[in-house]
């Protein structure tokens, strides 16, 4: 590779960009696939060791809890350090919980290798800090955006799953797994690029400390809880959901999740691009009413209303069918595919040289939600025993999105007119004559 430095890091984009974002998006896939095992192998468990809806949600919350504590001390790391490097020893460290898989058969057992292989949701900080480093700022939304089409992972493990079950049994599955990653860790190994020196020397690391006490930082870190968050909770929730509310079984609940999950990823790479073209701020606050006005009417719950009239009683059935159910959470997934392209991109032009730290804190807190989120609709559901209980949570989320998004634009509003009053008065007070 040519010679690089710093500016040049900042402004064009490298040599060999486009083969290190395909590798990356193939890595990102494998790992995030290996991610959300549990939200179809779930489903089994759950009827296997009779599992309560709380219980149930823990057990999903697993592998999301460790994936998105870690990434933030190893997200500082790979400011420090390659990127590359650290990806590559984390596919290998997954390897042995996932050959382990066939020899559990306790809900404690299952809960620990769930903390063990969700070292692999880690690879998304990495990724967004390698993959980031190739492209100049301009081409920043939809090259992370292509990145995070890698959500898409989650679809190898709906298909996959069932099928190893059907034609080779479930002690298959682990190994099947262990198997896909070895292959995918060999083919980053040998044909991703490494990554130039001056990529780790061009700034100084932001700390934990300093990321903790940036109120932008958990700004983001909120919008990013709603628009990830919530997808990877919902990924893991609705094939239950479809089977209690609809009375679906697995294969068809597992077939219609795959097309949330399918949509949303893909439509990534285009949020990208919008955030290239009409900033980050303005694609984030569309996509927040958009999911408002959908979640509105997936948060009523069934309900029978009796009208009593002079000559009879009129009964009235207030609900959404599976159909009318599933074009709005089509469109919810949509809309939060442009949301996590968007706040990358606003991250990158605060943080352009501290993707690892800022993106990894931020990564961290939107996982947070797919390991808080499940929990919190298996106690919703336990207490208030009502199946939309997990649509009300959300729009409690997104009300607080909203809410924290308008007055940090007002606040910029204001900062902005006071820079431009400042500097007209300089500007008059140069002309006066001395």
């Amino acid at each position: 590779m040519k010679h690089v430095t710093p500016t040049t890091l900042a402004q064009a984009t490298l040599p060999g960009a486009n083969r290190a974002l395909l590798l990356a998006t193939l890595a990102f896939s494998a790992c995030f696939s290996v991610w959300t095992l549990y939200a179809v192998m779930g489903i089994a468990l759950q009827q296997q060791l009779t599992l309560s809806a709380t219980q149930y949600g823990i057990l999903l919350a697993a592998p999301i809890l460790t994936g998105a504590i870690l990434r933030v001390p190893l997200g500082i790391l790979a400011d420090r350090i390659s990127s590359r490097r650290l990806w590559l020893y984390q596919m290998l460290a997954v390897m042995p919980a996932l050959l382990l898989l066939p020899l559990v058969d306790s809900y404690s057992g299952h809960l620990w290798l769930g903390l063990w292989f969700g070292l692999s949701g880690v690879s998304f900080t990495f990724g967004v800090r390698y993959v980031s480093i190739w492209f100049a700022s301009s081409r920043q939304g939809r090259a992370l955006g292509l990145f995070g089409v890698g959500n898409a992972g989650v679809a190898i493990t709906f298909v996959l799953v069932p099928l190893a079950v059907t034609y080779l049994g479930w002690q298959w599955v682990g190994p099947l797994y262990a198997a896909g990653m070895l292959l995918i860790t060999v083919l980053f190994a040998l044909l991703s690029p490494a990554e130039p020196a001056q990529a780790y020397t061009q700034a100084a690391v932001l700390s934990l400390r300093t990321l903790a006490t940036d109120a932008r930082i958990w700004r983001f870190s909120l919008y990013y809880y709603f628009v990830f968050g919530s997808f990877l909770a919902l990924l893991l929730w609705l094939p239950q959901y479809y089977m209690q509310a609809y009375a679906m079984n697995a294969q068809q609940a597992m077939a219609f999740t795959l097309f949330f999950v399918a949509t949303s990823s893909m439509v990534r790479a285009l949020g990208g691009w919008f955030a290239d073209r009409y900033g980050g701020r303005a694609v984030n606050w569309s996509v927040f009413w958009v999911c408002l006005v959908c979640l509105f009417f997936l948060s009523y719950p069934p309900t029978t209303l009796i009208v009593h009239g002079l000559e009879k009683d009129v009964q009235l059935e207030i609900g959404l069918n599976v159909w009318w159910f599933t074009l709005l959470i089509f469109v919810i997934g949509v809309a939060q595919g442009f949301g996590r392209a968007s706040v990358y991109k606003v991250i990158h032009d605060y943080y352009p040289q501290h993707m690892g730290s800022a993106g990894g804190f931020v990564a961290a807190i939107g996982a947070l939600g797919g390991c808080t989120l499940p929990i919190l609709f298996g106690v919703a559901q336990d207490v208030l025993g009502i199946v939309t209980g997990c649509f009300m949570i959300l729009y409690g989320v997104l009300a607080l999105c909203m809410i924290t998004m308008f007055f940090a634009n007002q606040a910029a509003k204001y900062q902005q007119k006071l820079a431009q009053a400042r500097t007209e008065n300089f500007l008059r007070d140069e002309d006066q004559p001395l």
